[in-house]
């Protein structure tokens, strides 16, 4: 990609990524955890099933407090988590996965991430 478009050999890719509308590879990673959730639904609970008092969580998905370290830094743990972390415009359109794909991959490319660290810190800055 450097290459490519004669960037310095040293220099950032972040902007490189944002200009191409090309997705970093944890940015492709948060986008396909984000599309497991929505094509299987049914396999988590949502804090509104849990309790049905309207909170700013009733949205979220129900994290489940296992002892098990294996458990908390799974995938099904982790698929939690980064959904969670949603800004709830997005999460409103989860019923309908074309648009639900179209805005996440509109934040993807806007936010080119290397590491989850930055993607929590992100959300919890920004929504």
């Amino acid at each position: 990609m450097k290459i490519i478009l004669g960037h310095r050999s040293r220099g950032s890719c972040r902007n490189l990524f944002m200009k191409l509308k090309m997705l970093s590879l944890l940015s492709q990673y948060i986008l396909s955890l984000h599309l497991f959730v929505i094509k299987n639904r049914n396999q988590y609970t949502f804090n509104s099933r849990i309790h049905h008092i309207n909170t700013r969580q009733h949205t979220n998905f129900h994290q489940p407090l296992p002892s098990l370290t294996e458990y908390q830094k799974g995938t099904y743990s982790l698929v939690i988590k980064v959904y969670n972390e949603l800004p709830s415009y997005i999460k409103d359109v989860s019923d309908n996965p074309n648009r639900f794909k179209s805005i996440l991959k509109d934040v993807l490319y806007k936010n080119s991430f290397y590491s989850l660290d930055e993607y929590f810190q992100l959300n919890k800055n920004q929504y």
